[in-house]
């Protein structure tokens, strides 16, 4: 037989009990209890800062590989690097750019209740707390729009702006 007490909010079992019994009291002993998230967010901040790292070093050999590896993008037809041309990881630093820009983006929205707190209470100094979770969030897509409409209006002007050679 089960028995619930009501101090504790634990199952305990009866002398009496059978071993199907013990174990749905041990069952229901376990669904009461608050479920472990299988990652706990610091494993995640790990893996997502060992990311970070990774693309860095890959960015910084690409972009090394390309400026001094490689001859003058202009005379680079037909030099390859592992199979690779001059083009190929050009386009692999662009992913690699782009990766890089998106776990930079999920990192800071991992951490933005943190810098909404810093800015809250250290550069601001207006307040003794952090702006809610929803003023939080506000602020945070508003800063995500002004950033992407600043790279479309560069796009734009530098899509406007660039010049042909003269033949």
């Amino acid at each position: 037989m089960i028995v619930r007490a009501a101090e504790t909010s634990k199952f305990t079992e009866s002398t009496a009990d059978g071993p199907a019994e013990r174990r749905v009291a041990k069952t229901a002993a376990r669904a009461s209890q608050p479920r472990r998230p299988w990652m706990s967010k610091t494993v995640v901040n790990f893996i997502l800062d060992a990311g970070l790292l990774v693309f860095m070093v890959l960015m910084l050999f690409t972009a090394a590989a390309l400026r001094f590896v490689f001859p003058a993008p202009t005379l680079a037809a037909g030099w390859t690097l592992w199979g690779f041309g001059y083009d190929a990881w050009a386009n692999f630093q662009f992913v690699l750019v782009a990766l890089f820009g998106l776990a930079i983006l999920l990192h800071v929205m991992l951490h933005w209740a943190w810098v909404c707190s810093v800015l809250a209470t250290k550069i601001l100094r207006g307040r003794s707390a952090r702006p809610d979770e929803g003023m939080q969030t506000i602020w945070g897509v508003g800063l995500l729009i002004v950033v992407v409409n600043v790279i479309g209006l560069l796009l734009g002007l530098a899509y406007l702006m660039v010049q042909a050679p003269v033949s």
